[in-house]
This record gives C-alpha cells, structure tokens and sequence, in this order.
C-alpha cells in the first residue's frame, strides 16, 4: 500500500487528465493559435500524462515524509517539462513548476487557499515569463484569471477557512478546496468566453481559445475528483469551428513544431533564444542550468538542434509537420456543403491552397492533370456540391469534362493562373452552395490584375532580352525585361496602378529571397509575400 497522500493526489491528477480526455479532441478542433495545427489538446494531454507517471514512480510504498514534498514536486515540475510538446504543453509545463515552486517552498503546511492561490499566482506569474511576448486572449490570460479568482475569495473567506491547522481532516480540506475551486473554474469559464474579444484570430475564426478552455477542463476535473464525483464539464460557448484554414497568419510560414530536451550544466536560456529566433518562431526555451526544453517553429528542425550542440546533449527530439496537422485539421472539420477541387504545382502554392479548404490536385512540372485526375479529385474532395479551379487555360477543357463525369454537381470557375485561383480560394464558404461559391470566386477574379515574372527559355527575336534575363509580364503582355530587381520592380509597379495591394508568390529558383523582395518593390506599395515553390514562374503577382 502506498502512502496516501500520494494516492490522493494521483486520483486528482488522473481526474484532471479524463476531463481533457473526455474533451480533447475538441480541444484540438479549437486550435487555431498561433497555427491552427490541431494538436493543443494531445499536447496538453501529454503534460497531465506525464505526471501520471511520475506519481506512479513514486507510490513505491515509501510514505511523503521519507520521500519529501519538496522531492516530489521538483521531481512532477520536471516530470511535466520533459513530457510538454507545442506551445500549449509547455506553457501548462510552466503552470505546474510554478505552482510546484510555491508548494515546495511551504513545506509542513496543509494545502489550503492561501496556498493554494499563492500557487495559482506564482504559476501565472511563471506562465508569462515563459513566452518573450505574451499575446493576450490565450491560455495565459485564462490562468491569470482563475489564479486572480482565488486571491479574490480569500477576502470572503473566514480566517478559519483561509489556513488550516494540522488537526484538519482530509474530508474538510477537500471541502473548503473544492469550493475555492468551483467558483475560479466559473471565473475561468468567463475569462475562456471572452477570449475572442482580446484575440483577433479568435474572432475571426469563431472560436474560443483551446489552451484556456483546455485549463477549464484540467480544472474541473480537479474538482471532481475533490468531491468525490464524475467531472462536470463545462460548455463553452465556442460558437462553432470554422474549417476553412482562415487562421493566423504565421500557419504557412514554417512547417516543423520542433521540441526537444538539452542536458548539460550553467545553460543559460536566454542566450539561445535570439538565435533561435534567426531560424523560426514560437520560441520557448525553459527549464534550468541542468535542463532546458527547447520548443520552435522552424523549417530546419537539425539547424536548432546544431545551436545546443556545444551546450550539451540534446535528446528526446519531437518534430511535427504542421502543415500536415492543419491539412488534416481542415480535413476532419470540413462537413460543409461545398467542396473545392483545384490545381496547383509547386510545394508551398500546394500548401496554401490547402491551407483555404482545397482538395489539390498536383498539375506537375507542366500544370497539366489529366481529366482523371481531376474526377478523381472530385470523388475525393469533401461536400456534396464542388467547384472545380484548373489554375490554367491548359487546364480548363479537362476540368469541365470531369465535371460532366462527376455524379454529383460540380462546375468550373475558369481560372487562368495558381495566383488567381489562390486569391479566388480566400472567400471559400464550405457552407454556401456551389452557385453562391462560383459567384464569390468570379466576382474575386472580377477585381484582379495578374503577371508574373520569369527566366527568358531563349532569346527574344525583337533584341529586347536574351535567354537567361527576367521577363515581366502583365496578363500576356511583356512589360519589363532584363535584370530580375529592376524587371520584378517594373512588373509590380504596372500591376499596382489602381490596387491596393499586390500579392508575390516566390517560385523554383527565384534570384532574390522572399524576405527582400520589398526592397525591389516601388515605394507606398502593400505586398503580400508567399513562398510557392512553382516550377517556371520566379514570381507569380496579382493585384487586387
């Protein structure tokens, strides 16, 4: 028999988890901060599970007072730091050492609320500081509200119910916590429903945040377990999840969540974060001089793995496809009405398209499926009702003849370029019918100038360029020609007359970075930068 205080405090633990288990996928649907990859709730599972089986480590038989409380709590504070992946799992990571921190501080002292929400601060207080620039309407904000809760309740509270001696039974601190709890998990709820209000993403996305509704769910089954009872889980009023991949704007940007644990002595994390920062985003580095958990986002998983390499040894390496999170995310939420069908050649032009609901049929080197491949598309593709978008006049004869295979309804919405179908694709509604679509889409291409820039294949019959110069393009015109700054400058410059802002898409062995394409742009001009991999194109521009 282990001793029972550990087991305690396993059941509370373990009842934490069941909530966010019983609500995880749903956690993960919520996810669309800071990118909708769907994985807050694995994430946040991961960290209670690890807990789980650190306590189990310890109810070895051994009662608390040989083991220590200050033993064990250090030893669940790390426990939750080498178990956290993504944002989410280290920040709640966080939670538990501060908390952890505060408790192991007090040792003697029964938990009751004083302690309990000097805890609840000192993890809000460790929460913040684990994230260089903490965005408001997150799962921060929803933890410095509960933590906040309690303090509050302390002025209502009897000073006999504030602090409890040593004489107080287990059934009457389960009591006073339970109901100090109950009414931070109602504030809690409140702080998760106004989450969009603080955050914009959140708005527009019609959701609430996962992390802070995740906390809920942790909490209430904390309070399940003090009462004796199945958890109660709360509804939030979430509004709805919308699939469309309209989420914040850094979803395309890197592709690998990378975690991963560095071991050595005197590590200083703040140094590595500035350089982390070089290679991605999302950067947390926590920990202490012994351990640190290094969380990025970055294209280059090895690059930030190689800064630590000095430092000392770098294990347990987790690393996630974000792009392929936030396909399958879209996938598994799009029940509209309408699907959409369209062509893309080009890695990243294929993620993009993605990224706004559409099921991608690779055009290849040429742009060039054949009509199988898009009736297959078609089958494919979710919704009941579809629009087809070739990207290509080369395209377009195929596109319709699937069309008229398909056993459900669908339709072609002609356009001519990636670029057009991508800008086409932003006022995707999975709900509205297939008229209402084609009609957004057509009135989208309504508004639309295109270009692009490319590699001359030969030289120019007239002496104007020779093969290898940048051609610039307006439609089918040639506008500009010769060096690829001066010739990328001219071609935006004609397209912008008239627009507000001009979209760039980077191709296959673009001469300039994506990152100093604005250098070569005329003053005053707003552009909108993607990287799109196409084959061909250097740039492929509209205006809208």
């Amino acid at each position: 028999m282990g001793d029972a205080s550990i087991e305690r405090f396993r059941r509370v633990v373990a009842s934490a988890y069941s909530s966010l288990e019983a609500r995880r996928q749903e956690v993960n649907d919520l996810n669309v901060f800071p990118v909708a990859d769907g994985d807050t709730g694995d994430n946040m599972a991961m960290t209670m599970r690890a807990l789980m089986e650190e306590l189990d480590r310890f109810d070895d038989g051994r009662p608390l007072d040989e083991i220590g409380r200050t033993d064990l709590v250090s030893a669940l504070a790390r426990a939750a730091l080498l178990g956290a992946r993504g944002n989410s799992g280290v920040i709640l990571s966080q939670i538990v050492r501060g908390a952890a921190e505060e408790l192991a501080s007090r040792p003697g002292e029964l938990v009751d609320p004083v302690l309990v929400a000097s805890a609840f601060a000192n993890a809000a207080d460790a929460a913040y500081a684990s994230v260089r620039e903490p965005a408001e309407g997150t799962m921060l904000t929803v933890f410095r509200e509960i933590a906040h809760s309690v303090s509050r309740q302390l002025a209502h509270l009897e000073p006999s119910r504030q602090r409890l001696g040593p004489d107080a039974t287990p059934e009457e601190q389960d009591e006073i916590l339970a109901e100090v709890l109950e009414r931070a998990i109602a504030d809690g709820e409140k702080a998760v429903e106004r989450t969009p209000e603080q955050l914009q993403v959140l708005a527009d996305s019609g959701v609430v945040d996962a992390g802070g509704y995740g906390l809920v769910l942790i909490l209430a089954g904390v309070l399940a377990a003090l009462r004796g009872e199945e958890p109660d889980l709360p509804e939030i009023a979430h509004v709805g999840v919308v699939p469309t991949g309209r989420s914040h704007h850094v979803d395309s940007r890197f592709q690998y969540c990378t975690n991963f644990i560095v071991s050595g002595s005197q590590l200083d994390s703040r140094g590595f974060i500035p350089l982390l920062e070089e290679i991605g985003d999302s950067v947390l580095v926590v920990g202490d001089e012994s351990t640190l958990k290094v969380h990025v986002h970055t294209d280059d998983p090895e690059a930030a793995m190689a800064l630590f390499g000095d430092a000392g040894l770098v294990d347990n390496v987790d690393v996630a496809d974000m792009k392929q999170q936030i396909r399958e995310r879209n996938a598994r939420l799009s029940t509209g009405r309408t699907g959409v069908v369209a062509v893309a050649a080009g890695k990243g032009m294929e993620d993009l398209m993605s990224d706004l609901g559409a099921f991608v049929v690779t055009g290849g080197e040429t742009m060039n499926p054949s009509t199988m491949d898009l009736l297959a598309g078609i089958r494919e593709v979710s919704g009941d009702e579809v629009v087809v978008l070739p990207n290509s006049s080369n395209v377009l004869m195929a596109a319709e003849e699937a069309c008229k295979l398909s056993d459900r309804e669908a339709v072609v919405v002609p356009t001519g370029s990636q670029q057009e179908g991508l800008l086409a694709l932003v006022e995707f509604d999975p709900d509205g019918s297939v008229e209402s679509n084609a009609a957004r889409f057509r009135e989208v291409l309504s508004s639309l100038k295109t270009g692009g820039v490319a590699r001359a294949a030969r030289d120019d019959a007239g002496g104007r360029f020779e093969e290898g110069d940048a051609v610039g393009f307006i439609g089918d015109e040639i506008v500009a020609w010769g060096g690829a700054g001066s010739t990328l400058s001219a071609t935006i410059g004609g397209l912008a007359e008239g627009a507000e802002i001009v979209t760039v898409i980077s191709g296959e062995g673009a001469p300039i970075p994506l990152e100093e394409v604005e250098r070569h742009a005329p003053d005053g001009i707003e552009l909108e930068l993607h990287e799109g991999g196409q084959p061909s194109w250097w740039w492929l521009l509209a205006a809208q």
